[in-house]
């Protein structure tokens, strides 16, 4: 029997009957299903065989404490044991097939002998998102359906044996970032998933607010991360499943992707599947969503398959107020009170086929506060060169008293619009985008 057990940490107690008792191995990550990876097996106390039928709750204050539930039962076959081996063949409704496990040390391993079963795949190791391409306003008809666009951070989110693992678009590994991560995994139990969505803070209206998500990105210790935490928390949107228990839905069209993710019931404290929108048209989900002081939507057609790093014009995305992904690269000094600071930063979007080279789209000195410039000119003082990373020369528009940078810090402004060269007009910082390379940065006309 397996039993499913919430305790400190979670795990899977895998228990075999044997003289009497039931001989007993804690599986951090569950049984393999992969003959290509072992699983640790953490030998614990032989239980009495009324455990058996045990589940419930063991109180926090004794051994084990937490939840218990029985994730698998059934019969063995036992093809060899001794204290250098244990080759069993199980017989259970979701465990079947052979295993073996052996000692390594104080601990053992457990290996599945079997091949996969029929049609299973591993879960990649690397994928990136697919991306929509931006509009002014979103496409119409039966073909679509609507989603609200959330202000954060977009991940993959990989959940195995109870652990989750989330990764940026630009591939960094944010998991340490969010400790809420750790409840959502456990609540995904036995299940193999990947996950795509959004990290996102929330106001106290509960709107997605970037700037409390800035907090969160600029904490590195693992006590400020704790605290972070508990002063802005974080929620985790998601929006897409690519991948089930060594099946995956990357050829499958969205609306069967979206209805296996709806099956998952992945609703928490911190977590939720985004609500969309399929019998509104798409200018009355945008309105709905600038009610909702959200971002805007995303339009995705009903059959369309997910297409890992491509930027489709089967996604669609509209937004509600302007934002352009920039790259900075340099700033002006301040004045007054920012005299040892900087008065602006210089921004600009790459220039096509030109690497490490920027088109000039002005300069913001707004929008910042003391902890954030702080933080930019701890970021940007190592980057500092000698030569402009601009292709023209920008001495009469922002003059000659300029810290030049290397163009490889992203960032995102709000701005009311382009001016006729091409300029920001009335631009607001925003804050750093950590999960943004200047390879990710298009231009949003």
């Amino acid at each position: 029997m397996i039993q499913e057990h919430h305790a400190s940490a979670l795990h899977w107690d895998f228990r075999l009957e044997r003289d009497g008792v039931l001989v007993s191995w804690a599986l951090p990550k569950g049984l393999p299903v992969d003959p290509a990876r072992n699983h640790l097996a953490v030998p614990t106390e032989d239980h009495p065989l009324e455990y058996s039928r045990f589940s419930g709750t063991i109180p926090a204050e004794e051994y084990g404490g937490g939840e218990v539930t029985i994730w698998d039962q059934g019969t063995y076959d036992c093809e060899k044991w001794s204290d250098r081996e244990v080759m069993v063949v199980l017989h259970g409704e979701r465990a079947e097939g052979r295993y073996v496990l052996f000692p390594t040390g104080k601990n053992w391993m457990i290996h599945r002998m079997d091949p996969p079963p029929d049609g299973w795949e591993p879960l990649p190791e690397r994928l990136s998102p697919m991306l929509a391409v931006p509009a002014d306003r979103p496409p119409e008809g039966d073909d679509w359906v609507y989603e609200f666009k959330w202000d954060g951070i977009r991940v993959l989110l990989w959940v195995d044996g109870g652990r989750v693992r989330a990764v940026t678009r630009n591939g960094n590994d944010t998991t340490g970032s969010f400790p809420e991560l750790r409840e959502f995994g456990e609540a995904v139990g036995s299940a193999q998933l990947l996950l795509d969505g959004e990290l996102v803070a929330l106001d106290e209206h509960g709107h997605p607010s970037f700037s409390r998500l800035q907090r969160r990105l600029h904490v590195t210790s693992a006590g400020g991360v704790r605290k972070a935490a508990a002063a802005d928390p974080a929620s985790l949107m998601l929006f897409d499943l690519l991948h089930r228990d060594g099946r995956s839905l990357l050829g499958a069209p969205y609306r069967q992707r979206r209805q296996q993710l709806e099956s998952l019931g992945l609703s928490g404290p911190s977590w939720a599947v985004t609500p969309f929108f399929t019998d509104d048209p798409g200018s009355e989900a945008l309105r709905i969503a600038a009610e909702l002081g959200m971002e805007g939507v995303v339009a995705k057609r009903r059959d369309s398959v997910y297409r890992p790093g491509a930027r489709s014009r089967d996604w669609v995305k509209v937004k509600n107020h302007r934002t352009q992904e920039v790259v900075v690269g340099g700033w002006t000094p301040g004045q007054g009170n920012r005299r040892n600071l900087f008065g602006s930063l210089l921004l600009g979007l790459p220039a096509d086929g030109r690497k490490g080279v920027l088109r000039y789209a002005g300069k913001v000195g707004t929008g910042f506060t003391q902890a954030a410039i702080e933080d930019l000119l701890e970021r940007l003082r190592p980057l500092a060169r000698k030569s402009s990373p601009f292709d023209e020369d920008l001495a009469r528009e922002v003059g000659t008293d300029v810290t030049w940078v290397r163009p490889v810090l992203v960032g995102e402004v709000r701005f009311s619009e382009w001016t006729p060269d091409h300029r920001f007009r009335h631009p607001v910082w925003r804050g750093i985008r950590a999960d943004k390379s200047p390879a990710d940065v298009d231009y949003e006309p």
